[in-house]
């Protein structure tokens, strides 16, 4: 922008000072003329008696007038469009940002602005799913109308999130990534939103606090636990003998979404007694502030061991749904696509598509031969095949092959069960999870919100979600955990988990990244 305005004031200069040049040098000669006139003027008086009109300047005058104007005319517009497009642009920066600038993000390089955004991305979603949790608790014994000014500021940062996720998987696209400036710009957008949204978490977590009243109702808030945690300790042996039949009436690929959640829910219920026995402890000796970060940590771990176990049971009703569904999907595309189920060929195997030369017929024959051949011969994954059944149908469908069913509603049942095993996976380890399996997880439950997703939309929403726990899993592989052993048995797990930050302080509360961690986490 300074550039454009230095050119301007340039051109400028250059259009001015020749006129300025032509006027003095005009204003001399008309001085010599008059002089001359005035040693004449009663000859010229004698003569007309009249008022002789001056010359017409000559054509090779006004030529070369006229073409000494040209640059400088042309230097002052290509200036003043520079200084427009600059104008321009930097109006649509301001306004698409939701702080003012001046924060010195350009001051750094792209590559340090990237890493940026990544940690601001993982620090907000950290702290609306702690937000989220905390308003819940909140809004079961309070006042109607009371949490709606905190639920709003959790609406607003969700909103931001959403927005700046969106960004962040445009950038994450290769076929949609911008490059340079835009890129930077997308970058500080991400920054200015999760920063927004973070302040306004911020700013409402002190009279969040006053309305969550931990260290005066503690006792009451502790009785609620107990009773929560006691109903979910009671669930954990049905819970695990229900993951043993899924092992046995399914193939081992249909379970692993789950694998392990059972013991990852004992962790998070042993830490929560520890920490409800704890904030007992201190109630009695008058440590309110102690008994209220015990009594959050122990909040929040239950709620953990709750998501763990309803995964299970999730999981059990999505196979049995997927196993009902299946039979008549196959069949229903089998017979669009004209296969013959076991139609034998010269290899002993079957060959649904002998005549079809394009490949998208080759592969959807492959596809639901293989679906065919795994019912038939034992334990399967259901909403595995009923997945490549939706994705033989969407082949035949792009090859021009028969009348194909819609088979949208069958698409969503994997999909939402990929969404939902992301989920849980993220929100129970995020305290290791980095942004790119976020920002996954946000695009794939973009594709699957509100309204009739397309049959496109929810097929890529799957993969989305399937991705997004594949990278979730390795981040959580390579995290060491820093918390010690005196640090109460089941403190890994939290830390894992993100009910107590990093190095074991916290745990985190209601709030944006310079309150979350406020409450001090007592020594056991």
């Amino acid at each position: 922008m300074a550039h454009a305005v230095l050119g301007g004031l340039v051109a400028v200069g250059w259009l001015v000072l020749p006129l300025a040049g032509g006027a003095g040098g005009r204003s001399g000669a008309g001085g010599r003329s008059g002089a001359g006139v005035a040693d004449g003027a009663t000859v010229t008086v004698a003569r007309s008696e009249g008022v002789t009109a001056p010359a017409a300047p000559s054509s090779e005058a006004v030529g070369a007038t006229t073409g000494d104007l040209v640059p400088p005319l042309v230097a002052a517009g290509a200036a003043g469009a520079l200084a427009a497009y600059g104008y321009g642009r930097r109006r649509r920066r301001v306004t698409t940002r939701t702080t003012p600038g001046g924060s010195g993000h350009h001051l750094i390089s792209l590559p340090e602005l990237d890493s940026r955004t990544r940690e601001l991305l993982v620090g907000l979603d950290d702290c609306v799913r702690a937000s989220a949790e905390e308003l819940g608790c909140a809004a079961d014994r309070a006042a109607p109308g009371a949490v709606t000014p905190y639920a709003e500021a959790l609406a607003y940062a969700e909103a931001e999130l959403r927005a700046a996720f969106r960004l962040r998987q445009r950038l994450d696209d290769a076929e949609t990534a911008p490059d340079g400036d835009d890129r930077r710009d997308v970058l500080e957008e991400i920054v200015a939103r999760c920063e927004d949204a973070g302040r306004r978490l911020d700013a409402a977590a002190p009279g969040f606090d006053q309305l969550r009243a931990l260290e005066r109702e503690t006792p009451v808030a502790v009785e609620r636990a107990e009773t929560r945690f006691r109903e979910l300790a009671g669930r954990t042996p049905a819970t695990e003998a229900a993951l043993a039949a899924l092992h046995e009436r399914y193939a081992p690929g249909a379970s692993l979404p789950v694998a392990g959640d059972v013991e990852q829910a004992k962790d998070r219920l042993v830490f929560a007694g520890l920490r409800l026995n704890l904030a007992r402890q201190c109630a009695d000796r008058g440590e309110a502030t102690k008994a209220a970060a015990s009594l959050r940590a122990a909040e929040a771990a239950v709620a953990q061991a709750g998501v763990l176990l309803d995964g299970v049971d999730r999981l059990g009703d999505e196979l049995a749904t997927a196993a009902a569904r299946l039979p008549a999907a196959l069949a229903s595309v089998e017979t669009a696509s004209g296969v013959v189920p076991g139609r034998a060929t010269a290899t002993g195997g079957t060959d649904p598509f002998p005549l079809g030369g394009d490949a998208r017929l080759a592969r959807a024959g492959v596809l639901l031969a293989g679906v065919r051949r795994e019912t038939a011969s034992g334990p399967y994954d259901p909403p595995d095949a009923l997945r490549r059944v939706v994705e033989a149908a969407a082949l035949l469908s792009e090859a021009g092959e028969g009348e194909v069913p819609d088979l949208r509603d069958d698409a969503l049942l994997p999909a939402r069960g990929s969404l939902a095993a992301a989920t849980g996976f993220i929100g129970t380890h995020r305290g290791a999870v980095g942004s790119a399996a976020r920002t996954r997880l946000a695009e794939a439950e973009r594709l699957l919100g509100p309204g009739s997703p397309t049959s496109t939309a929810v097929r890529r929403a799957g993969e989305l979600a399937q991705e997004a726990r594949r990278l979730a899993e390795r981040d959580v592989r390579t995290h060491g955990s820093p918390v010690s052993g005196d640090a109460g048995a089941g403190a890994g797990g939290a830390v894992l988990g993100g009910i107590l930050l990093g190095d074991g302080e916290g745990p985190v509360s209601y709030g944006g990244p310079r309150t979350r961690g406020r409450r001090a986490t007592p020594t056991v």
